[in-house]
């Protein structure tokens, strides 16, 4: 005889996943409200006329670099709003400095406005990711806006270091910077 499981939507196991995903979501929210509001002012930190600077002929240029955020961003408002593509087709990255700024602000408000309307329940859901090199598994929602979030934090450091190779002023990020102190 077969026997089969179910998970009833009123069980208590239910439940306490549904208020964890809903506690998920608001801590999410607030870690990438802060985050992404840092990450901004790095990137506005950047001397006008230095977006095509590159510290290696093999680096990124700063324009490059910043557009990434938007990439990220951009995957997390569709693993939310569950309109994922795997592999993901990204748009060319835009052609001057003030388009990635202006990229970065919209996919803020597509990431914000998804975090608002997005049932809790979807964070539980799973998406198609790479695991390691060539491989590939089903990954829950929550872990891709994490995975996300800090690859945005790591190309940020990078920036940072762009602004500060430029001549510009570096914000602080996590405590003081040489350029802003806390005194």
């Amino acid at each position: 005889m077969e026997q089969t499981t179910s998970t009833s939507t009123t069980s208590p196991a239910f439940a306490a996943a549904r208020t964890q995903s809903a506690a998920n979501m608001k801590q999410f929210a607030d870690v990438f409200k802060k985050e992404n509001s840092c990450t901004r002012r790095v990137m506005t930190a950047l001397p006008e006329g230095q977006s095509e600077f590159r510290p290696h002929p093999s680096s990124k240029t700063a324009r490059e670099v910043a557009s990434i955020f938007s990439l990220g961003k951009g995957g997390m408002a569709a693993a939310l709003t569950n309109n994922w593509q795997w592999p993901p087709q990204f748009p060319p990255t835009p052609a001057t400095y003030a388009d990635v700024v202006a990229a970065f602000d919209a996919t803020t408000q597509a990431v914000e406005q998804a975090l608002a309307n997005t049932p809790s329940a979807r964070l539980l859901e799973t998406v198609p990711f790479f695991t390691g090199p060539k491989q590939m598994a089903d990954v829950r929602v929550i872990d891709i806006l994490w995975f996300m979030l800090m690859d945005s934090i790591h190309h940020r450091g990078q920036l940072s270091v762009y602004v500060r190779m430029t001549g510009g002023k570096v914000p602080s990020i996590y405590g003081p910077s040489g350029d802003e102190p806390w005194v």
